[in-house]
């Protein structure tokens, strides 16, 4: 789960992906105090990229700051080096840029893709919770959810809404109690009576996830108390492995409430685009929204895949048509 802080801007960074592999990359960042230096940028930046600056002023009638950087990367490798040495908001977290190109004789297809890398070694994806179009409203940008929220169709989407709600929160308690679980026996791994410790919490791992929903607004006075493992364990067994059970507790907090900067990633591909798990945003662009708990418990891709002819081919491949047509009616006028 994500840490939001106030302070960042509302960035979104545009690849335009080029046949040859190359890649303009664009960024936008609004509501940013320009007169500050740059720093929690959410994309990797630097002083090579070439800045203008201006402001608009909003409907509200505020005024808007808006910073917008381009860049010219010669492939994907350039732009992977740069994630590896951001020092950006998000320079803890792994992502990749990828780009393919493969020659079909009728056409060239080209695909070109963001990955970020799963976050947790533990935990459960969230396609075992949400069923499809559950899934297409979480991975939604905020934007289209509200206008679906608004719309006449508003109370499918509220009910729909809800549910998501509901499922995330059985997704998050599941995840940080199997990840609990999961560091606790690492950490009493050989210690005496830690096997049946760890067999009894594994088997009444349903069981934590319901108490801890249940309680969760007392929850840290009830784990202090030692009320919750006592529910589970002997007063022994509690005694013994006390210090280790809230040391994993502190370790699986840290790995899973991270400090993540959201940002927006589009995608212009060359010719036409024939595939991609991304939206359509207002002005026809492909559109995805980046959070941290798309690629908490499981790898996070966001790709298109696009086409442009080989008018060559077509020609060849008419001439050579037209070749053994005139052959088989030479033979045929020969024959006759």
């Amino acid at each position: 789960m994500m840490v939001v802080s106030c302070d960042e801007p509302e960035t979104v960074v545009t690849n335009y992906v080029h046949p040859d592999g190359s890649v303009t990359r664009k960024i936008e960042m609004r509501n940013i105090d320009i007169k500050k230096k740059i720093s929690g940028i959410q994309v990797p930046f630097d002083s090579t990229w070439t800045v203008k600056d201006s402001c608009e002023i909003s409907s509200k009638g505020d005024t808007v700051w808006i910073r917008r950087a381009v860049k010219l990367f010669k492939n994907v490798d350039e732009i992977n080096s740069a994630y590896k040495t951001d020092s950006g908001a998000n320079r803890d977290f792994s992502r990749q840029a990828g780009f393919n190109k493969s020659f079909k004789w009728f056409n060239t297809e080209f695909r070109f893709s963001e990955r970020i890398d799963r976050k947790l070694s533990f935990g459960y994806p969230i396609q075992d919770f949400l069923n499809e179009e559950e899934l297409v409203y979480f991975y939604s940008p905020d934007d289209m959810r509200y206008k679906k929220e608004h719309s006449s169709d508003s109370l499918k989407f509220k009910a729909l809404k809800d549910s998501v709600d509901k499922k995330i929160e059985i997704w998050t308690s599941k995840n940080l109690v199997s990840g609990w679980i999961s560091e606790f026996s690492k950490q009493v791994k050989n210690l005496p009576g830690e096997q049946s410790v760890v067999e009894t919490l594994k088997s009444h791992e349903d069981d934590l996830i319901k108490l801890i929903n249940i309680n969760d607004k007392k929850l840290d006075s009830l784990w202090s108390n030692g009320i919750i493992l006592k529910k589970f364990l002997s007063e022994a067994e509690y005694i013994t492995f006390k210090a280790e059970a809230d040391s994993a507790i502190e370790m699986v907090a840290e790995h899973f409430f991270v400090d993540f900067k959201d940002y927006m990633v589009r995608i212009v591909m060359p010719g036409k685009l024939i595939g991609t798990n991304g939206f359509i945003d207002s002005s026809q662009v492909l559109l995805w929204p980046v959070k941290s708990e798309y690629f908490l418990t499981q790898q996070y891709e966001m790709w298109a895949e696009s086409k442009i002819p080989n008018r060559w081919a077509w020609v060849v491949s008419g001439l050579f048509v037209v070749f053994v047509i005139t052959g088989v009616i030479v033979r045929v006028i020969k024959k006759g």
